[in-house]
């Protein structure tokens, strides 16, 4: 791996589950050196969090999911040698990421304030519910609830008017990955700052403030209107037609962007007199007139068959695509040119298959070379190389129960 833009940043990441854990795994497929310190004996929760489990292991595909490239250090820092070590470690890192509850850390000396003091030009990235202050501060926060609080969930599901209506949450833990994204980025930056003044920061991030930030245009929409929207399925609120179809065999879906596109598309569709329809012939005027527009194409796409559709309108340049289940995705030739499965050794199943970053520089994907690691896998060899214990320092730790 050629292209390492974070090689030489050595990251502390004290974090679990799924924000945190994202951002460690983001910053080590850019190149840096990811140390995970988990707890010993049980490690990341996500590692219990199967099935389904990675054959031949005793790891959940969860936890696979986030810690690719990572060093997992089993430090128990509830003794005070474990925070000591714990300390030591920071000291010799660019970056510490931790997700506990506001102050959490602080009865361990391993809070942003305590580690500055060994370190002033340290990055510490806290990740919470909700944010270092405020009145929610202190709550606890999961995807799930934030999908809600945050306003995701009222946009997300059928209108209540229709079959199976009401609000549904993202299929995938929205909230925590984009705050492991927005984390990821911040370090960046803060790296940057640091290079130019000398200084270090606290990054203060929490998956309500990102959640709603993530609202983009249907924040707008309320914003600039007044109006708050409303769950429409598959539709948009400011495009039409661009939603799911059923059609004579399946489903597909059509994204018409401009009117240039809506014209091609009734040409293929044999409904030449729709784009010449003062209620459709502008997006404006589809939006407006959205409920009869969408009660005729779906009568017409009925038709066809869902590849007579897709070959038909590709061909005129009109976007749409099918809706995949997860095998169809690996198995999608452009999925595949793209590298986006990857496969890398494994200590317990021989091998693991994981999904690529999707980052390239100058043609080359980044991503980590090793495998998530075990639990405490590479204790031994970061304790000595980056605190220089002895063997005799690192067994009598280890029967005092202090690491693993």
């Amino acid at each position: 791996m050629s292209a390492q833009p974070l090689k030489g940043i050595r990251v502390l990441d004290l974090s679990r589950v799924l924000a945190g854990p994202w951002c460690g795994q983001q910053l080590a497929d850019l190149g840096a050196e990811v140390i995970k310190v988990e707890r010993p004996g049980r490690g990341d929760d996500t590692r219990a969090w199967g099935p389904p489990w990675l054959e031949g292991s005793q790891e959940a595909a969860y936890y696979l999911s986030a810690n690719r490239g990572k060093a997992s250090v089993a430090i128990d820092i509830a003794q005070p040698e474990g925070q000591r070590l714990v300390r030591e470690l920071a000291r010799n890192c660019d970056v510490v990421l931790e997700n506990f509850k506001v102050g959490g850390l602080k009865r361990y000396g391993l809070d942003y304030e305590s580690l500055k003091a060994g370190k002033p030009d340290l990055i510490y990235c806290s990740i919470t519910g909700f944010g270092q202050d405020g009145p929610y501060a202190h709550r606890a926060g999961y995807d799930f609830m934030i999908q809600g609080m945050g306003g995701l969930m009222s946009l997300t599901g059928q209108p209540d008017s229709e079959p199976g209506g009401g609000p549904v949450k993202v299929g995938v833990a929205f909230a925590d990955i984009f705050t492991g994204m927005y984390a990821a980025n911040a370090v960046l930056a803060a790296l940057l700052q640091r290079d130019r003044t000398g200084q270090g920061t606290h990054i203060d991030l929490a998956l309500l403030d990102v959640q709603v930030a993530v609202l983009a245009n249907q924040a707008l929409n309320y914003l600039c209107s007044g109006k708050v929207p409303q769950r429409l399925g598959n539709a948009h609120p400011n495009i039409v037609p661009y939603q799911a179809f059923a059609t004579h065999d399946g489903h597909l879906i059509l994204a018409v962007g401009n009117d240039g596109q809506f014209q091609r598309f009734c040409e293929v569709a044999d409904c030449v007199e729709l784009a010449r329809d003062e209620r459709f012939v502008t997006n404006q005027a589809r939006v407006t007139n959205r409920d009869a527009l969408v009660m005729l194409l779906r009568e017409i796409f009925l038709r066809r068959d869902t590849e007579d559709w897709l070959a038909a309108l590709e061909a005129v340049g009109v976007p749409c695509g099918p809706i995949n289940s997860l095998d169809q995705v690996f198995e999608n030739p452009q999925i595949k040119h793209r590298g986006m499965k990857l496969t890398r050794p494994h200590r317990e199943a021989g091998s693991v298959s994981l999904v690529g970053n999707p980052i390239r520089f100058d043609g080359e994907a980044l991503n980590a070379p090793t495998a998530p690691p075990t639990l405490g896998e590479q204790t031994d060899p970061v304790l000595k190389r980056l605190l220089g214990l002895s063997d005799d320092e690192r067994r009598r730790l280890r029967k005092q129960g202090v690491i693993a």
